[in-house]
């Protein structure tokens, strides 16, 4: 059932993981799901004993005393966490890819795999009979990893990147997931699921988290505005992620162009999300999805301290 769009852009104190449609408005934000394991501070005791390699980034709190944290703008020490993040909690060995590529933070991942499985279940799909695909898997395969690891789905990781792609089978590989995990390049730059989905093929669900920009030059301007707000004189090297930071029109484009091609698939995956950042695409999205007759659209929002993210969410 699809929700006024007056209910669906408010936000909800409810931490009910069945209540995957937001109901009204408060000004609390919202925070991790209840079943993700990163809701607390971080232990960073426990983190240095699962990566040594830390121990470089870790510095006395500025502000609260008595507290341990890293220089987040800093990529590689943003790096090392994460990586200590994986090793301790899901017993992953093996995490590396090349220094230009992303780091996502793992428990903002993790929350979109928690509120996907959420949305699965009140579908009344068996948790333990699900495939889902990747778009966009990158090198770090986050969301394929987290969703084995969490819930045991089998996925397929696709990328338009083949050093992604390269860097995507490795950790798959190190990790020993061959059984769950299968890596596809994609060909065509301006396709979602057209060449990487056989005509045989069905999956439960599809996952992607779409480039926020237009171009190298927002990017790289949005970049050196926010290191001027934190007061960093570091610029960053936007090489080698061009496909997952920017595409033309940006995250409202990309978006648009997926939505519009599911259509065509809609008798392959049961349901589409996408991680949706700007606020202001979603009304241009879901007409978009009720342009394409979808049956059933949702949103979703995600809060990790002060960042808010949204699912969004259709079926046909």
């Amino acid at each position: 059932m699809e929700l006024p769009l007056s209910q669906k852009f408010t936000n909800t104190n409810s931490f009910n993981p069945s209540d995957v449609v937001i109901k009204k408005k408060n000004k609390t934000k919202p925070q991790l799901h209840p079943r993700n394991k990163h809701r607390g501070h971080y232990d960073f005791p426990l983190l240095l004993k699962s990566n040594c390699e830390l121990s470089s980034f870790v510095m006395k709190h500025p502000f609260i005393e008595g507290e341990w944290t890293i220089d987040f703008s800093n990529p590689q020490a943003v790096k090392e966490l994460n990586r200590a993040l994986l090793f301790s909690q899901y017993n992953i060995r093996y995490w590396d890819f090349p220094k230009d590529q992303l780091c996502p933070p793992i428990p903002g991942r993790a929350d979109y795999i928690h509120h996907l499985a959420d949305l699965l279940k009140k579908m009344n799909i068996d948790l333990n009979k699900v495939r889902g695909i990747d778009i966009g898997v990158g090198a770090n395969a986050i969301y394929s990893l987290l969703s084995v690891l969490e819930y045991q789905w089998s996925m397929l990781g696709v990328d338009v990147s083949s050093e992604s792609v390269l860097s995507a089978k490795k950790i798959v590989c190190e990790n020993k997931l061959d059984n769950f995990i299968s890596i596809r390049q994609q060909t065509d730059k301006n396709a979602m699921f057209k060449n990487v989905i056989e005509a045989d093929e069905s999956f439960t669900f599809s996952i992607c988290n779409p480039p926020f920009y237009s171009s190298k030059k927002e990017a790289e301007k949005t970049n050196l505005e926010k290191n001027r707000k934190l007061k960093i004189s570091s610029a960053r090297n936007f090489a080698g992620v061009s496909n997952e930071l920017w595409f033309p029109g940006g995250e409202l484009e990309f978006v648009k162009k997926m939505i519009n091609e599911s259509f065509d698939y809609k008798h392959q995956i049961k349901l589409f999300t996408v991680l949706i950042s700007k606020k202001e695409n979603l009304p241009y999205l879901i007409d978009e999805c009720k342009k394409n007759k979808a049956k059933e659209i949702q949103i979703i929002e995600m809060g990790q301290g002060q960042k808010i993210s949204r699912i969004l969410a259709w079926t046909f």
